[in-house]
């Protein structure tokens, strides 16, 4: 079974996964860490999450979406694609989504994880 990469460090305008710094946002999804384009919540649109909608259930039972510095409320055309997806939704700051992340892969949960960097 492979190990779901761990986030290390985060706040400086990125996040350090598995020891390796990635400027940024963070999308991490089916264990593969990949630049996010978002820079804050409110460039986030549905299409941000185009690749998690199509990995489907198979690959996430949620999204785990960090909104920057501070706890924000998506956008609704954001959590009403993910509710026609299938997909649950939980937000928070980008630093307690980090935390959570660790938290759920530990306890073997499949998660997609959105950071925007802070």
């Amino acid at each position: 079974m492979r190990q779901p990469p761990s986030i290390d460090a985060y706040g400086g305008g990125g996040f350090r996964v598995s020891g390796v710094w990635r400027p940024g946002s963070l999308l991490l999804l089916d264990d593969q860490p990949s630049p996010w384009r978002p820079r804050v919540l409110a460039e986030v649109t549905p299409d941000d999450f185009a690749a998690v909608i199509a990995a489907g259930t198979a690959v996430s039972e949620f999204v785990l979406l960090g909104t920057g510095a501070v706890q924000s409320l998506p956008s609704r055309a954001i959590r009403d694609a993910l509710r026609a997806a299938g997909l649950g939704l939980e937000f928070m700051s980008s630093e307690a989504a980090a935390r959570t992340y660790g938290v759920l892969v530990s306890e073997g949960r499949r998660i997609a994880v959105a950071l925007i960097a802070f």
